[in-house]
Order: structure tokens, then sequence, then C-alpha cells
């Protein structure tokens, strides 16, 4: 009996292997789910971008990632972090998507060439791509010697980049040579782009199955089932992100800047020294991270300078309204490098902040003003100019009594004063009361002045 039922169980065990063993033949067939990691480029390319790129590739590899992709909305910025950008795509062991996305985004100057590096490039319907033309620090054309040894050298990278990618060369050259820029449509007919897709649903379908080079291979996108992991920025990352923002990183600055002149012209506590201080180099940190024209700074500056100078020799405003004139024309022309022509900067906001800053700073400055020149109350200078009388003989030194209290007291002018003679307080140094007798007044008896 035992036999028997072992032999059934036996049996059921070989039907069912068989069973799986055919279901491919009738197509059932098991498919392993990929994973998509997705992530996002926006803002200005510089050194947080870096950082974050490296970041996402490290993720990446840690869940076995079928494919990154990376949504980009970039004005450009620096030519040091997109050429290290441009390195970590091309050595990734994970194919990279770079998409321009979404509607009304761009990949304009430095941002073009992460497109082009990307394993597939990608945009959305309503975005443009190109302006890459180097320009000078003050926004204008390069001097034409170095201008073409940097043209040169920027469209071969450009062209280079084209054909790893199996792209048009000569139309991603012109984004260089000519600052051609070409919306979603237009990329993808001159052979600039892979792809026109409007969601990431409707991208991951166009490119399933395309064949993508990467460091020593050729693999094959599989992309019938996936999952998307979102990767986001870490906490560290979104503050310098924060503060290399164009108009955060001159907010800083100029805050710092007037905090640390408060702190000069009514030094005590150092705490507005300090925290000025600190401001000062948060917006130094953000502004080495953005394309940056020095022009800018030295208007700032002088800014600040003009209204310190009508707030010393007591002008009347005018020359604070050319100070804040120049702050606001600082602010504008601040971020011209390649790339900075491009900067998105929120002018009614920056134009809102000077104003509101230049006001608080001269209501705050003509209060610390004020108080210096006010005659000091207490102490040995509140005494200043009070009426005593001399306890014992000035020889020139001695004590007297003034406002109650009894001060060791100094002849001015070296003179002996004798005792109970009625003195004048004339200046001070430390707790010690320089001093002349009063001419024609007599001391009464119990009048300490």
């Amino acid at each position: 009996m035992r036999s028997y039922r072992a032999g059934k169980w036996c049996l059921g065990v070989m039907f069912f292997l068989f069973i799986a063993a055919s279901c491919p033949a009738y197509g059932v067939e098991i498919r392993e789910v990929k994973n998509v990691l997705n992530s996002s480029f926006n803002g200005v390319v510089g050194v947080v971008m870096e950082d974050h790129l490296e970041d996402v590739i490290s993720e990446a590899e840690k869940i076995n990632a079928e494919l990154i992709v990376i949504d980009m909305d970039t004005p450009g910025g620096l030519v040091s972090s997109m050429r290290a950008i441009t390195q970590k795509i091309l050595d990734s062991p994970v194919p990279v998507v770079v998409w321009v996305s979404p509607a009304g985004a761009r990949a304009a100057s430095a941002g073009a060439f992460i497109l082009e590096a990307a394993h597939v490039a990608a945009m959305s319907p309503g975005t443009n791509v190109g302006a890459a033309h180097p320009v000078t620090a003050g926004g204008e054309d390069v001097p034409e010697e170095m201008n073409r040894k940097i043209t040169n050298d920027l469209a071969a990278q450009i062209r280079a980049l084209a054909e790893e990618r199996g792209r048009d060369p000569s139309s991603c050259e012109k984004m260089v040579t000519e600052s051609a820029s070409y919306t979603a449509r237009e990329a993808l007919q001159e052979g600039v782009i892979d792809v026109v897709a409007s969601d990431l649903p409707t991208l991951l379908e166009a490119i399933d199955g395309r064949l993508v080079k990467l460091p020593g291979s050729t693999v094959k996108l599989d992309l019938k089932d996936y999952r998307v992991h979102r990767y986001e920025m870490s906490p560290r990352l979104k503050a310098l992100h924060f503060i290399s923002r164009p108009d955060v990183a001159y907010l800083l600055l100029l805050v710092g800047l007037y905090a640390i002149i408060f702190e000069v012209m009514s030094p005590g506590g150092f705490v507005l020294g300090t925290s000025g201080l600190v401001l000062v180099l948060l917006g130094s940190l953000g502004l080495r991270m953005l394309p940056l024209n020095w022009a800018g700074i030295v208007l700032l500056v002088v800014g600040i300078a003009v209204m310190i100078l009508d707030l010393a020799v007591g002008g009347i405003g005018v020359l604070s309204l050319f100070g804040a004139a120049a702050l606001i024309v600082g602010g504008l022309v601040i971020y011209r490098a390649p790339g900075g022509e491009l900067l998105n900067m929120s002018y009614s906001f920056l134009v809102g902040a000077v104003v509101a800053i230049t006001v608080f700073f001269l209501v705050a400055a003509w209060a610390v003003w004020r108080s210096l020149s006010k005659k000091a109350v207490s102490g040995s200078e509140g005494l200043i100019g009070l009426e005593g009388v001399a306890l014992t003989d000035l020889a020139p030194s001695g004590t007297v009594k003034c406002h109650g209290e009894i001060w060791e007291a100094k002849s001015l002018n070296g003179d002996k004063i004798e005792s109970n003679t009625p003195i004048r307080v004339i200046r001070s140094e430390g707790l010690v009361l320089y001093v002349e007798p009063i001419i024609g007044k007599k001391e009464d008896d119990g009048n300490d002045g």
C-alpha cells in the first residue's frame, strides 16, 4: 500500500515537471522584472551635478539596474564639470538615457554635450537643445586666436561624442561653431538625438530592444517588464544646489557684506560679523559653482561702498540710490561666463531683494550712526561737561566728587587746584578725569555739583 502511494506521488511530481518544461512551447514565459533608475539634472552644470551623477551610477549598480534615465533641464554651466560628467557617462557600466524633459526644458550650452554623451539621447516635444558656442567671462566673444582654439577643441569633442553614439557629427558641430539650436523634432530630423517621447513609458517602449555600446561590450535593452526606481539628490547636494542658484548665491553675498559692514560700524558681540562672514563664504561657494563675471562682483562691492560713503558724509541719499542701482546692475551681469548668458535669473526677485535690503540698511545704518553721535550717559565718558568739587588738592593729581561719585582726577593744564574748588570735567582717560577749575564760582558746603 505504501509503495503504491509512493508511486502515485512520484508520478505526480514527474507530471508537474513535464508541464513546467512544456510551458514555453505554449507561449507561457516567466520574465524577470528589470529595474530602471530615474533621476533629474535640473539647474546649472557644476560640481553638484558631477557628484549627483556619481551617486546615481553607484545606486544603479547596487540595484542591478537595466537602465539609467536622467531627465534634464539646464541652461549650461562650467566646461570643466561638463567634461567630467560626459566622461562618467562614457565610462558608465549601466546604459544612460538623457531625456530633455518636461516640455519647455532645454539642454543649452554644456547641456548639449551631456545629451550627446548619453547612450540614448531623447527629448520631449516642446524642448530645445544647442547654443553651445563658447564665450568669455564677460559674455563677449573670445578673442580671435583663443576663440579659434577653444571652439575647435569643443567642436572636436562634440563630434567625437556624436560619432561614438552613431549620430550626425556635422549637425552636432553646428551647435558649437554656429550656436545652432534645435527643437525636439528638428534635432531628430538632423540626427542630433535618437528619440522624441512625451512621457517615460513612451520613452522606454521606444528604446526597448535597442543595442547600446558599453565599455568593452554591446548590450541589448530588455524593457518588456520593468520597475522604475526614483532616485533623488542627497540632502547635502540639495543644500549645495540651493546655494548655487544664481539669485540665492548673489543674495547671500549681498546680505553677508551688509552684516560685516554693520559689525564694523557698531562693533560688539561679533554676532553680525560672524554671521556675515558665514553668509559671504556660502555665497562665494555658490558663485564658485556658477559661470561668473567679475564685473558683477566689482559692481556689488562698489555699490555697497558708495552707500557707506553717502552715510559717512551725511548725504541726502542720492549716492545711496546710485549704490542701489550698481547692486541691481551687478546682479544682472554677474552671470555672463560660458553658459551664464542662458541662466534663469529671477530679476523681479533680485530687484525686490536689493531694494528691501537697501532700505533696511539705510534705516539701520542711520540708527547706528545716530547712536554713535549721541553723548555718552554712563561711565567716565558720561561725566564730560559735568561739574563737581575737588576733595583734595590737585597738584596735579588728587580726587574729586562728581555726579555723587568719587573719582581720581588730574588738573587739565597741570596747575594746582585747591580742595573744595568747583571743577568741570573736560575729558577722561580710563578711570581718570581731567578737570579745570570753575572761575568765579564758590563751593557751598554739602554741594557736590
